[in-house]
């Protein structure tokens, strides 16, 4: 089993060194840092090195949750990406935030499934919304390529037997666009 810590600062002026050192006495053998925002989601190659050197049994370890991740979300995903390399995750001033224990996994598996439930909220709001805007006759969707008069036309030269490349071209369109026109 190996200890690997990652350390994270927001900005240049900011410093590693008492994160990097916070993670080497409580036993990470090495230490993945970088200075970049957390919003920067992906961008960030530390962490990318960090979670791809995981195998079976390692711990990675931070020192705050927030040091980790900016979002519940983010979260979760990178815990996902830890428990699927087979390894554990810890946090030094967050202790709950423990998944080699089993009161840890407890923990961010009700915090997993409230994502889950947030996640399923906004679809049902969403799906409430588009079909509120639907029923007011809003378009979803890509615009249309052409509007109702160009369509007559495409149709007529259509049906008078030109092909559809040349009508397409006339309109700046495709062929599949005129071909699926009724």
């Amino acid at each position: 089993m190996t200890v690997y810590g990652y350390a994270r600062v927001s900005t240049e002026g900011q410093t590693l060194a008492v994160q990097e050192a916070q993670l080497a006495e409580a036993g990470a053998v090495k230490v993945f840092s970088e200075k970049i925002s957390g919003a920067s989601v992906g961008d960030r190659k530390a962490l990318a090195k960090a979670l791809a050197a995981l195998i079976p049994g390692d711990v990675l370890l931070v020192t705050r949750l927030d040091r980790l991740a900016r979002s519940t979300r983010d979260l979760l995903n990178v815990l996902d990406a830890i428990g699927k390399a087979g390894a554990g995750f810890k946090s030094l001033a967050d202790t709950w935030a423990d998944t080699t224990t089993p009161h840890g996994r407890l923990m961010l598996t009700v915090l997993g499934g409230l994502a889950e439930f947030e996640r399923e909220l906004i679809k049902a709001r969403t799906s409430e919304g588009r079909k509120r805007a639907q029923a007011r006759g809003v378009h979803m969707g890509r615009p249309a390529a052409l509007n109702r008069d160009q369509r007559l036309e495409a149709l007529a030269r259509r049906e008078a037997g030109e092909a559809l490349t040349d009508i397409a071209r006339t309109f700046g369109v495709s062929h599949t666009t005129i071909g699926r026109l009724r």
